[in-house]
Formats: structure tokens, sequence, C-alpha cells
């Protein structure tokens, strides 16, 4: 019988989105295919007592809690794998701040 619990062993890992990689943008496109909502929310405080609100993703080992923002959320919208096939998988510099004019577009909707 599998154990769903059984990934209380699994190392927790706070993203921002400056050391956001390529392989934490996949799992989260991936796991919030058409973005994610309020239910997909979790908040919790952080070491210094500020609230903080992630969206999570699971990879065998890690627990990624991803802090969520405006610039997480267009970044996953306008995600291509593409546009990291030349960066390693755990490259921090991949994941580029995308420019405020850009997200500013994206109200117009």
């Amino acid at each position: 019988m599998s154990n769903k619990k059984g990934n209380t062993n699994l190392k927790r890992v706070i993203v921002d989105f400056k050391k956001l990689t390529p392989e934490v943008l996949k799992l989260l496109v991936e796991a919030y295919p058409d973005g994610y909502d309020d239910r997909n929310i979790i908040s919790f405080k952080n070491a210094n007592g500020e609230r903080i609100e992630a969206v999570e993703v699971l990879t065998e080992d890690t627990k990624y809690l991803v802090k969520i923002s405006a610039k997480l959320e267009y970044t996953m919208e306008n995600y291509d794998e593409d546009d990291y096939e030349d960066f390693e998988d755990n490259d921090p510099e991949a994941v580029v701040e995308p420019a405020p004019e850009d997200m500013a577009d994206d109200d117009d909707e």
C-alpha cells in the first residue's frame, strides 16, 4: 500500500523570483498549466515573521515553495521551453525578470 504522505522528509526550499531556475519554472508550468488560483496558494510566516504567499511544486526529494508575484504569473503565462535550452536546469540567471512595460501590456487584454 503506497503512502501518499510519504513526502514528509522532503527538503523544503523557498524560491524567490530572482532565484527561479528553468527546472522549477518548468515544474510550475506543468503543475499549473492554466495558472494557479487561490486554492493553490499556501500562506506562511517566514523567519522574520513576514507573511509569504507561495505555490508548491514537488520533485522526488524537494518541495519548492515559489513566492507568488506578478512577475511569476507573467513568466508562467509566457513560458517557452526553447527560451531555456541554452541554460543549465539549475541556472538562476536563465529566468529573466520581465520588463515592466511588457507586463503593463498584459493588462490591456
